[in-house]
């Protein structure tokens, strides 16, 4: 099935008004300085135009703006709050409809464990109302205080929890979307059981704004947990942390909520350019583990540090260091949150968000880094993420004093090896963070055939007239 190319950018001054109409003058926006917010994402990798941008403040005015937009052949890219990091939010060309005026939470039910907000929450928010209610909201990622539960479901976000409650699509029960003629899909039951039919809600939780737009969701709530402890442990080997793993499931059962691994690399460049950061623990070590029990009793120092004993004991932990209180515990997170952002200062870096099953990650990462230093001598693996399922943020920053563009252009080069390994171990090429366009091209390499089909096929059925998000995905 070939899915029709998107139509032309250029709107004429008559639809601008009957656009602008919809959601009035003050949430319509043309000016180009204005725009630009909404053009580009933080790391400047991908930038965009748009004649138009909306700023719908209810489901209805989203509903208007894509009746009019399908009668008319006009693209729209919907947008959150502008974190995504594969290009799948910005618009080139078509008229961005940002939900960030969807922001009611619409109800929070403590009976059955649910919540109801809007597209525009910001996640932090999501989690604070939550909080308030003395409930928790586990998805938890670094751009918490700028992303929205939107985009998260749009991308099928992970985030540092989902060793425990799983990932956005693990914690939305129902959604409420407005397809691309306009008609609004209520579905915004908080049943845990329902058997009507096909599960249509998990069609548009990871299709990235292809098929619809998710105006608002029912998402699950969990007791809020009495007592969290934080540890950070020094280990020699990926192996190691495994093993670690292991015996941390054994021991915390269901209270082990997160597990990271961070290479010796990872804190040296957040020691060096990182906000008055120091190394949690002294001396240095190939690898760590940063790992946090959550536990509805008041008991998880003890299931902490029985951990940490053990993993002595067997000679798998060689240092660690409980957080001594909450100011601590932060320092710890922050640390692991400014991973990313301490390479820039190192030069170029070449990322990768990728998964393999849990027991390939040792293995993938020593072929993954042999191969990239064959091919780029002097490159540097910086491999960190979320161990606990598999899911490795591969990146690799450029030799020391290397040119920086001439090591960018090796993206591809790159990207082609390291795919190759992760394909090897029956492994994922985006784990989190979506295709969007940075990685549309290479999807049919990786994904099965018919699995394409199916996905144009309900594309084309959804969306005929390839005005949502056209170029994104497929």
């Amino acid at each position: 099935m070939t899915i029709v190319q998107p139509p032309p950018s250029a709107l004429s001054p008559d639809l601008v008004a009957r656009f602008k109409a919809i959601v009035g003058d003050k949430y319509a926006v043309t000016d180009p300085q204005e725009a630009a917010p909404y053009l580009t994402e933080e790391r400047g990798l991908f930038r965009g135009h748009s004649p138009l941008v909306l700023r719908p403040g209810s489901t209805e005015e989203v509903a208007a703006i894509c009746k009019l937009a399908s009668e008319t052949r006009t693209a729209l890219v919907p947008q959150g709050g502008n974190t995504g990091l594969v290009g799948g939010q910005i618009p080139h060309g078509e008229v961005v409809i940002s939900t960030r005026r969807l922001d009611k939470i619409r109800a929070v039910d403590t009976q059955s464990n649910t919540m109801t907000v809007e597209a525009g929450v910001i996640l932090a928010n999501a989690q604070q109302r939550a909080a308030e209610a003395d409930r928790l909201f586990p998805l938890s990622l670094g751009s918490e205080g700028s992303c929205t539960i939107g985009g998260n479901l749009s991308t099928n976000a992970g985030g540092i929890a989902a060793l425990a409650y799983g990932i956005a699509r693990d914690l939305a029960i129902g959604l409420e979307v407005v397809l691309a003629d306009g008609r609004i899909m209520r579905g915004l039951s908080s049943l845990k059981k329902d058997n009507t039919g096909y599960n249509l809600r998990d069609l548009f939780i990871g299709a990235e704004g292809t098929l619809g737009i998710i105006t608002a969701a029912t998402v699950k709530l969990f007791p809020k947990p009495r007592s969290v402890e934080t540890a950070f442990a020094a280990i020699t080997a990926p192996a190691d942390a495994l093993t670690l793993l292991d015996l941390s499931r054994s021991i915390a059962a269901g209270s082990l909520t997160s597990f990271e691994l961070i290479p010796q690399i990872a804190i040296d460049f957040v020691v060096r350019h990182g906000p008055s950061i120091r190394a949690p623990i002294s001396g240095t070590h190939p690898w760590y583990v940063l790992m946090e029990i959550s536990s509805p009793r008041d008991d998880a120092r003890d299931t902490l540090e029985a951990i940490l004993a053990k993993g002595m004991e067997d000679g798998v932990v060689h240092d660690a260091v409980i957080a001594a209180n909450l100011d601590q515990r932060n320092a710890f997170w922050k640390l692991r949150e400014v991973i990313s952002p301490a390479q820039k200062p190192e030069g170029g870096s070449i990322k990768h968000d990728v998964s393999v099953p849990v027991a390939a990650v040792p293995d993938f990462l020593a072929e993954a880094d042999a191969a990239v230093t064959r091919l780029i001598p002097g490159a540097r693996p910086f491999a960190f993420g979320h161990l606990g399922d598999g899911n490795i943020h591969y990146n690799v920053s450029q030799p020391v004093g290397a040119d920086t563009a001439g090591f960018l252009a090796r993206w591809h080069d790159v990207n082609t090896i390291v795919h190759g390994v992760v394909k090897k171990h029956g492994g994922s090429i985006s784990a989190e963070h979506g295709i969007g366009v940075m990685k549309r091209d290479e999807l049919p390499h990786v994904k099965d055939g018919v699995a394409l089909e199916v996905m144009r096929a309900i594309k084309h059925l959804l969306d005929p007239l390839n005005i949502m998000n056209p170029g994104k995905v497929l």
